[in-house]
């Protein structure tokens, strides 16, 4: 069934970046964003123009199990609290000739939530800016919530729950694919967070087929994009599902994506979920949902909390890239892969009662080995054939301005590179 999905969605042919690049230009955009739809504090507009003044190309409102299609209300006035922050702003920028209110019984006031098709004419703008039709699956195991992003949907998917972590992924991502093959209309899942509640190991997610996309980077405060003390890193991650995915389970490659899961609008804190910390710059000739979607499956777009690029080419055999330097600001450029004939031994982690525990197995370095470092704008890697794929992080001098962790500097993740694969 997937293979056969796979080949009817034209998801094994992958476009050279190298080729790419002359005919395309860079969108940059958020793929995890929620409102009031759900557990957001702010009005769809007023996010979307936060997104709009700094700067983005396209936005997915990612509300949990809903998309912005039906007719809600909310309460934004009490009679013990008064008018919530948002409510304020609210009907501040957009006038009662916009805003939408009625009075309860109980003497509240509740608006109405406009929907997408409501909204998206204030903003949208052919070549400027788009808004994608998403939802954010929200499932849970005995062990921990499983969220997966699916993007641009027709139809809401419902959770379809399962008996173990692996098997509700799966059932969740092939009832999007589902969707997107009955309907014909492109549209893609991809997994949330996997630290987030320790809920995902690097075990668990390699298994999932039609899986190709997860947050390298999300910017809610509660993920551990660094990982615990039991946990790898998403970096880490990365590298341990790569390998044992294209190495021994041979399935497709996977692509990490930064993302923001902003919740939390009107204060910036370390210790809130707030916009403009991770986006994808994305390598399309055209701001649609196809373009953008074919683009982001052929890889040819990179993760970022900071750091942009200048120039990006790599196919099966280079990479090379050029940094829109900062004044003042260093940068390091990091390629990283494993190569045939690595240390695969794999151990899982226990407890004094030698007890396995469900947490990442632990690895040889030659999983994920820093193959070569580069100092400075520019860095580029030839590579040597034996590698099972390359991957390159740059990682800047300069602090995030609004980290999700302390200690944060601004980066970026460029996808995987596959000697011998079509790209």
């Amino acid at each position: 069934m997937y293979i056969l999905l796979l080949l009817t969605l034209g998801l094994t042919g992958l476009v050279s970046t190298a080729n790419a690049a002359d005919s395309a230009r860079w969108w940059r955009g958020n793929l995890h964003t929620h409102s009031l739809w759900s557990d957001g504090d702010d009005f769809p507009e007023q996010i979307t123009e936060r997104y709009v003044t700094n700067g983005y190309h396209f936005l997915a409102f990612t509300d949990h199990n809903t998309l912005q299609v039906t007719n809600k209300w909310i309460t934004v006035v009490t009679p013990q609290k008064g008018a919530t922050p948002a409510y304020e702003k609210y009907l501040a920028h957009y006038g009662p000739a916009w805003v939408e209110t009625r009075r309860t019984q109980d003497n509240r006031t509740e608006a109405r939530l406009k929907t997408l098709a409501e909204y998206r004419t204030k903003f949208e703008q052919p070549e400027r800016f788009l808004l994608i039709q998403s939802e954010e699956v929200t499932d849970r195991a005995k062990t921990g919530p499983i969220h997966m992003n699916a993007h641009n949907l027709r139809e809401v998917i419902k959770p379809r729950g399962g008996s173990n972590t692996v098997a509700i992924l799966q059932a969740n991502v092939d009832a999007v694919l589902e969707q997107r093959q009955r309907t014909g209309q492109p549209m893609f899942p991809h997994v949330n967070h996997p630290n987030f509640g320790l809920s995902i190991t690097p075990e668990e997610l390699m298994q999932v087929r039609g899986a190709r996309f997860f947050e390298v980077f999300n910017g809610h405060p509660t993920v551990f994009n660094n990982g615990t003390n039991r946990t790898p890193s998403m970096d880490r991650l990365w590298d341990i599902v790569l390998t044992r995915r294209l190495a021994e389970l041979k399935l497709d490659v996977m692509y990490g994506l930064g993302t923001d899961d902003s919740h939390n609008y009107h204060t910036n804190s370390i210790g809130k979920s707030n916009p403009l910390r991770g986006w994808v710059w994305v390598r399309s000739a055209q701001l649609t949902p196809e373009a953008l979607i074919a683009a982001l499956e052929a890889g040819d777009f990179y993760s970022s909390s900071g750091v942009k690029l200048r120039d990006l080419r790599q196919d099966a055999k280079n990479i090379a890239l050029e940094i829109e330097a900062e004044p003042g600001v260093t940068y390091t450029t990091q390629f990283i892969g494993t190569r045939r004939g690595y240390d695969a031994r794999n151990e899982p982690q226990r407890n004094p009662a030698g007890e396995a525990l469900r947490v990442a197995h632990t690895y040889s370095k030659d999983v994920g080995a820093v193959l070569a470092e580069v100092k400075g704008p520019r860095a580029s890697y030839q590579l040597k054939g034996d590698e099972i794929y390359v991957r390159a992080k740059v990682i800047s001098s300069k602090p995030h301005p609004n980290p999700s962790q302390r200690g944060d500097f601004e980066c970026a993740w460029l996808q995987p590179v596959v000697p011998g694969a079509a790209r």
